[in-house]
């Protein structure tokens, strides 16, 4: 006997994790757009990740799995109820609980085992929401690049949750507690725009933040040397900066986008600095995806070092905008 919950439409997302946050906020009735989402959660970062265990470096531009929605409830003070266990069976229990009391769930998944996804590539930090179930399938709400409302098989969906690797849960849901008045916008705006700037200037090791921007343009001159296939894996690197839910330009999309709404907000000139830095830096993070993408398909060396070039001059302006905003 399955379930559908009533009244649930699916909020329109570029971004895994911010869009399962506006589904659950938009059926409770808070209406915040996605870049807003994502400042508040103190979104934006960097990390060049290589490891002898893993086959080529692995690019990210934002913060950790799970932290962009702890940070976003603190902003906005919600209370994120999370579930983790080992058992599938329970984890199967809690989610099909909160449908059939009509609760949608947060889900952290590995896209790979999902009917719906035909990139398969495994990605453990995956996020969408459950919104009903019957006998053989799910009915989620995804990204606006996955189609909105989809649904996959049960079994697909066990797999995705109880999947092992890196970034992944112990089968996690969560749901968000009833909502009844947010805090004033202005000063959480304030407090993310100040702690996310701070975060990012002083990273804990030099492969993250502003000086993981600096390590991947020196780094990236190797990246042939590191391959076995390079055509698959620099190709594969420029998608899942551009492409795989980022918003475009490894998330600095999303970000120029909040700093605009920031400048409509809080009429800061200092905001309104980082704003136009960030007009400029959006782009060349596509020229530096497109750069990595030619040297995989034609060979052509000097498009990593064209690469190489532009990510000192956008270490340069990002480090510039976020000092403006600390």
């Amino acid at each position: 006997m399955g379930k559908i919950i009533d009244g649930f439409v699916s909020y329109q997302g570029e971004h895994c994790e911010t869009t399962a946050m506006g589904n659950l906020l938009q059926f409770a009735g808070v209406q915040l757009s996605e870049p807003m989402l994502f400042g508040l959660g103190q979104g934006l970062g960097f990390i060049y990740w290589d490891s002898k265990g893993m086959d080529f470096p692995f690019i990210g531009g934002r913060v950790k799995p799970d932290e962009l929605t702890a940070n976003l409830a603190a902003r906005l003070g919600l209370t994120v109820r999370i579930q983790e266990t080992s058992s599938v069976d329970k984890a199967w229990q809690n989610v099909r609980s909160c449908i059939e009391h009509g609760i949608p769930v947060g889900l952290k998944l590995d896209s790979y085992y999902l009917d719906y996804f035909t990139n398969k590539v495994h990605f453990a930090g995956h996020y969408a929401v459950l919104y009903g179930i019957d006998d053989e399938y799910a009915y989620m709400a995804d990204t606006r690049q996955q189609g909105g409302l989809v649904k996959t098989r049960l079994t697909s969906l066990a797999a995705a949750r109880n999947a092992k690797g890196s970034m992944r849960s112990r089968n996690r849901s969560f749901t968000l507690e009833p909502i009844d008045a947010l805090p004033p916008l202005v000063p959480a705006v304030r407090a993310s725009l100040t702690k996310n700037s701070y975060d990012y200037l002083n990273p804990p090791i030099r492969n993250i933040g502003n000086k993981g921007i600096v390590k991947m343009s020196d780094e990236i001159l190797k990246w042939p040397s590191r391959s076995n296939n390079i055509e698959r894996d620099l190709g594969l690197t420029a998608l899942l900066m551009e492409r795989a839910g980022t918003g475009g330009a490894l998330f600095r999309n999303l970000y120029r986008d909040f700093l605009k709404e920031c400048v409509d907000l809080l009429e800061d000139p200092k905001i309104e600095q980082a704003y136009r830095l960030f007009t400029e830096i959006a782009p060349m993070w596509v020229s530096v995806s497109a750069s990595i993408d030619r040297a995989g398909r034609t060979g052509n060396q000097q498009e990593l070092q064209q690469a190489s070039k532009l990510l000192l001059e956008i270490a340069d302006k990002e480090r510039a905008a976020m000092e403006l905003l600390s």
